[in-house]
């Protein structure tokens, strides 16, 4: 297992600053007076292909060696990673196959085929992932940038942190999605590196709680097919990210189905911003533990904004 070094994120953030944005932070009075905390929202949701995964799929791609690029990238992705990839793949010019659950957003395939990727579809769970997985790269011998269990790709997520910690000084907490833990353990990078007394938060959907499960049990704890709003966090911990969670992260908090939606909800309505479920998660824990983040200056991930606009959560009926 390699595990990357903030040496690594450095390097990451240097050959990506050209094809990612340095997202925004927002505050809003609303939310400070709703959870008695000071909120910084660190805006993923506004970077390029619309999600933070843009970040360690690009730290991948263009971390190639020029006789690894024929044959391109190839990962399997419930959408974010996916489009993340083809963006990256298509900034350098090499192919990218995507293995994707047949469930995944239309909006989401729709963007990995709108920056080159091809897409192989697969049953909705993480087994059939694997397992169509292993024949595409079988077949095209690409380099496999998984989607979170990868040093580059975590090397790549840790430059959010780095960039949120330089916008707001002295934050004392960082809440973020958890799933697979590509984004937690990056965070886990940064702040145990330049800001150890900063407590890290993960954020989870009840109804895929495997990873909170775990941290309380102290070893991997696998669901194979949740099902939750938030689709980008149905994922398991792997080796490496349980390495980070395990080791740095303060504790884990989950949120049921009806608060990720009220809290995405309410974020379109008083932010006036798009997020996704999954990015909706963070600000519900906090909305559903107020005693745990009241009083403290908290950054908040806002982790994506590819959002099916005819499928929104609180139309269905």
């Amino acid at each position: 297992m390699v595990i990357p070094t903030y040496d690594d994120v450095i390097a990451a953030h240097a050959r990506i600053m050209p094809h990612i944005h340095r997202t925004p932070v927002l505050t809003s009075s609303y939310f400070n007076a709703l959870t008695g905390a000071d909120l910084y929202f660190k805006c993923e949701n506004f970077q390029k292909a619309g999600a933070f995964k843009v970040r360690g799929a690009s730290n991948a791609v263009f971390g190639l060696r020029e006789d690894q690029l024929a044959r391109g990238v190839a990962t399997h992705s419930s959408g974010n990673h996916a489009l993340s990839l083809s963006y990256a793949a298509g900034r350098r010019g090499i192919p990218c196959n995507v293995v994707m659950p047949r469930t995944a957003p239309q909006a989401k395939k729709d963007a990995v085929r709108g920056y080159g990727g091809v897409i192989v579809e697969c049953a909705p769970s993480t087994s059939s992932r694997e397992a169509v997985f292993a024949e595409v790269q079988a077949r095209t011998g690409a380099d496999f940038v998984h989607p979170y269990n990868d040093p580059r790709v975590i090397a790549g997520q840790a430059t959010c942190s780095r960039e949120l910690l330089e916008q707001v000084p002295g934050l004392e907490a960082i809440v973020a999605p958890i799933g697979g833990g590509g984004m937690i353990s990056g965070t886990c990078l940064t702040v145990s590196s330049t800001a150890p007394g900063v407590d890290v938060y993960a954020a989870e959907p009840k109804n895929a709680d495997d990873a909170c499960r775990s941290f309380k049990a102290g070893r991997i704890i696998a669901d194979d097919a949740p099902e939750t709003v938030a689709d980008g966090l149905k994922v398991p911990l792997k080796d490496l990210t349980w390495h980070f969670v395990s080791n740095h992260v303060t504790d884990i908090f989950t949120a049921t189905e009806d608060e990720i939606i009220d809290a995405m909800k309410l974020t379109w309505k008083r932010m006036k911003i798009v997020i996704e479920a999954s990015c909706a998660v963070p600000l519900a824990t906090i909305l559903a533990n107020p005693e745990v983040f009241r009083g403290r200056r908290v950054g908040v991930i806002i982790t994506g904004g590819n959002v099916d606009l005819d499928t929104l959560p609180w139309m269905k009926g």
